[in-house]
C-alpha cells in the first residue's frame, strides 16, 4: 500500500461515481483508508442526535471517497492530471503535475 499522492489543501476534480466533475478542495486525508474527504463533494444526509453543542436534526456533510476517484487539476490548465515527484536544486522533493510540468506544492 503506497502512500497517496493527495494531501490536505490540494485542488482536485471527481473523476467517477455520482459526482464526476465537480471540483473541490481536499479537506481531510485517510492514508491508511485510501480516502479523501472533498468540499461539496459526495454530500451525505446524516441524523444527529441532539447535545450541548449542537441542535439535532437531519445534517448534510461530506462523506469521504476512494483516492483512486479523483485526480489533481492541473494548475495552468484546471484540467485533471497526474503526478509526477521531481527533486528541485536545492534538494527537496516537490509534486508537479504530468500534464504540464508546474509545481503543485506550495
Amino acid at each position: 500500500m503506497a502512500g497517496l499522492n493527495v494531501k490536505k489543501g490540494d485542488q482536485v476534480v471527481v473523476i467517477a461515481g455520482k459526482d464526476k466533475g465537480k471540483k473541490g478542495e481536499v479537506i481531510a486525508a485517510y492514508p491508511k483508508e485510501e480516502r479523501v474527504v472533498v468540499q461539496g463533494v459526495n454530500k451525505v444526509k446524516r441524523h444527529v442526535r441532539p447535545s450541548a453543542a449542537n441542535a439535532g436534526g437531519i445534517v448534510e456533510q461530506e462523506a469521504a471517497l476512494h483516492v483512486s476517484n479523483v485526480a489533481h487539476v492541473d494548475p495552468k490548465d484546471g484540467k485533471p492530471t497526474r503526478v509526477g515527484v521531481k527533486v528541485l536544486e536545492d534538494g527537496r522533493k516537490v509534486r508537479v503535475a504530468k500534464r504540464s510540468g508546474e509545481v503543485i506544492d506550495r
